[in-house]
């Protein structure tokens, strides 16, 4: 803007007489008179409005972060896909009452980022698993079904339960194969 400003002042002294038009060189005068034009459209342009910055809308962002309840979700929907529909929403309400909390707003960033750690990492397993072979899923529920019988009784009851009600971070062909080798036990 500063060079925009001195050109002006030039141009304004040139054209208000402190050189003489007659003494000037014509390819000299030419310029002038194409900067003068310039400068006059320049000038008579209105001004234009300054581009709008983005701007994230904090208001709806969890307190003390910048992470919106929408990426919330979004991840929670992706990284557990096992889950049904109604169990994901129950996870996103809790998680969602935790962070709107303000007395957590301290520790919402780090609550934040353990959780979306978690979930990653859980996504990645379901790939991971998903990628397996038949036969080495089938070998993968042998090796369960020998586990199994390590476990004390309450755990085993606990498993199963985990099996039966599809809460086990597994890909669904693979949970079938794990609950038919604990059925099997």
């Amino acid at each position: 803007m500063g060079r925009y400003l001195r050109k002006g002042v030039l141009f304004t002294l040139l054209f208000a007489g402190v050189v003489t038009p007659a003494a000037a060189d014509p390819v000299l005068m030419f310029l002038l008179g194409f900067a003068r034009n310039l400068l006059e459209s320049h000038l008579a342009r209105p001004p234009r409005a300054p581009a709008p910055e983005f701007v994230p809308e904090m208001a709806r962002a969890y307190p003390g972060t910048s992470v919106e309840p929408d990426h919330l979700r979004r991840l929670i929907d992706d990284s557990f896909l096992y889950l049904k529909a109604a169990q994901r929403q129950e996870i996103f309400e809790s998680l969602h009452a935790a962070l709107s909390n303000p007395k957590n707003a301290a520790v919402s960033g780090a609550m934040i980022h353990y959780f979306a750690e978690k979930a990653l990492t859980v996504r990645s397993a379901q790939i991971t698993l998903s990628q397996l072979s038949g036969r080495e899923k089938e070998s993968l529920a042998n090796d369960f079904k020998k586990e199994i019988t390590s476990l004390s009784t309450e755990d085993q009851t606990q498993l199963g339960e985990l099996l039966r009600s599809g809460l086990l971070p597994v890909p669904p062909d693979l949970s079938q194969l794990l609950l038919a080798a604990f059925e099997a036990r």
